[in-house]
């Protein structure tokens, strides 16, 4: 086996293209695959409302019909990853672009929450196929000179799109149906495949040997086992057994798959790659990065929504800046490690991030209004996007080129365990300062108002509405309080980026690196 200190050389079963078209339309083929995973990782959830009412579901339905999808792919992520190194990229890719579209066919006709929480299973598992398969199929067939590009542009996608998606899916709603949120993917994943058939060669690792099933098995186990409780914990607590009980499966099947890569002579991931300061420190700045970022979109709905009185789709477009540089700076970051080099531009990257973020905990009030989160909402889409491209190209240039589902699956994963660890702590933070604050400023208010009131912002804005003489103290005191834990969960989320830049600096990829 290849091990992560030898350099990576082109192998003849995953050819390098030499035609520019040729790489050109597999890069469009994988950036259109992957904005249609990307979008519907969010898209479904500007419409909570409908489908409690489609289909007659509780809450806690509806959030089981949004996630599943979510923690499908993030179990699935690894093995399928692996399996298109091993059963060949390209059909890997075509059969989960073709899962993928049924899958959001039958969920736009789903008629009861049954079949619609099956489609959406199965819309995770054609999206864990086709994911490591769209940054694979770059790193395999682009030469050393243009891979940094087209990374850049992957990243770019993988970084915004989503938020562009969910935009789109939000006008959708908005002027049709949230029936209509399934058309975009489909159309994305139409286009994908009809590129991907011509444009996309066929490239596999040659001898893998035996497929790693304990591997499989554990490494599923743990990604379910701590996106589960990461998403449940905000809403249970971190105490309830349920999550408890959760996090217990997650660690032993974590420690579980450690133990088994190391034995295992064909192992899903070998994790003395970790070794290898690409690997660790790119992931490590990609699982922090995207957990901030996570808890920090999480956190912006409702300063729009409720302080600034703004729709779904207002609040999104909100975002919108903040995507745009992002993408933007993902597809200049490559020339800019390639001048000042790739550790300078994740640091430089981080930096200008958590600026962003000490700038909106700074800057915002409960009057400030848009223009008050607007710089550091740029400042934190600018540094995100420089340090991500780099970061990704460190990940997937630590492992040989026959074993890049894999790399890419690790890539991706992280991104999404990122989010859900973010959410849970930066959410976490806004609801302890939100209700740590508001107790002592409704003196006077009856308690059953002032339970509700510190329930969250979104049930004082409603409770102020029939709260007759206490109705602005209400108000004030819920504004005043989610300001303060605003401010509390980024002076954090800053904290931990300052901190994962010394990371990088330490441990960051050599000057020598390809990234």
């Amino acid at each position: 086996m290849t091990t992560p200190s030898q350099p990576r050389v082109a192998h003849p079963t995953a050819p390098v293209i030499d035609d520019p078209r040729r790489r050109r339309s597999v890069l469009l083929a994988a950036c259109l695959a992957l904005m249609a995973v990307v979008a519907s990782v969010s898209g479904l959830n500007v419409a909570q409302p409908q489908l409690a009412t489609t289909f007659d579901a509780s809450q806690g339905q509806v959030l089981w019909i949004i996630n599943t999808y979510t923690l499908t792919l993030a179990a699935l992520l690894l093995p399928l990853g692996a399996a298109g190194d091993r059963r060949g990229r390209r059909r890997v890719l075509l059969v989960g672009l073709a899962v993928f579209a049924v899958a959001n066919l039958a969920a736009a006709t789903a008629a009861t929450a049954e079949v619609m929480l099956g489609a959406r299973l199965l819309s995770g598992v054609g999206a864990a196929m086709i994911m490591p398969v769209t940054l694979s199929v770059i790193t395999s067939s682009f030469p050393d000179a243009e891979r940094s590009r087209a990374i850049g542009t992957w990243t770019a996608v993988a970084g915004g799109g989503g938020i562009l998606g969910m935009y789109l899916s939000a006008l959708l709603v908005d002027v049709a149906t949230w029936r209509w949120l399934f058309a975009l993917p489909v159309v994305l994943t139409l286009a994908a495949a009809l590129v991907a058939v011509r444009a996309v060669p066929e490239s596999r690792d040659p001898a893998p040997g035996r497929f790693d099933v304990l591997g499989t098995l554990t490494s599923v186990v743990a990604a379910v086992g701590f996106t589960v409780a990461l998403h449940e914990a905000p809403t249970l607590g971190w105490g309830d057994p349920l999550i408890v009980l959760t996090l217990v499966a997650a660690v032993t099947a974590a420690a579980g798959f450690v133990v088994q890569e190391l034995r295992a002579p064909s192992p899903l991931l070998d994790v003395r790659a970790f070794r290898d300061r690409r690997l660790s420190s790119g992931s490590t700045l990609l699982l922090v990065l995207f957990g901030v970022q996570g808890g920090v979109s999480l956190v912006l709905y409702p300063y729009f929504q409720v302080l600034l009185g703004w729709s779904g789709l207002r609040a999104t477009l909100g975002l919108m800046p903040m995507a745009l540089l992002m993408m933007l700076a993902s597809g200049l970051a490559p020339r800019i490690a390639a001048r000042i080099g790739v550790r300078a531009t994740m640091v430089t990257g981080l930096t200008v991030a958590a600026a962003g973020l000490a700038l909106m905990a700074a800057s915002v009030s409960p009057t400030s209004g848009y223009l008050g989160v607007l710089p550091g909402l740029m400042a934190m889409g600018l540094g995100a996007g420089l340090a991500m491209t780099p970061s990704t190209e460190a990940i997937t240039s630590s492992l040989p080129r026959e074993q890049q589902g894999v790399a890419s699956a690790l890539n991706d994963l992280t991104r999404e365990l990122g989010s859900a660890l973010g959410i849970a702590l930066l959410g976490g933070l806004l609801v302890a300062g939100y209700r740590g604050a508001i107790g002592e400023r409704l003196h006077g208010v009856p308690d059953a108002l002032a339970a509700t009131a510190g329930e969250g912002i979104a049930r004082a804005d409603a409770a102020s509405r029939s709260a007759g003489d206490h109705a602005e103290q209400v108000l004030t005191a819920a504004r005043e309080a989610f300001v303060i834990g605003w401010q509390q969960s980024m002076w954090v989320g800053a904290a931990v980026l300052v901190a994962l830049v010394v990371v990088v600096v330490v441990r960051g990829p050599g000057t020598g690196s390809r990234a």
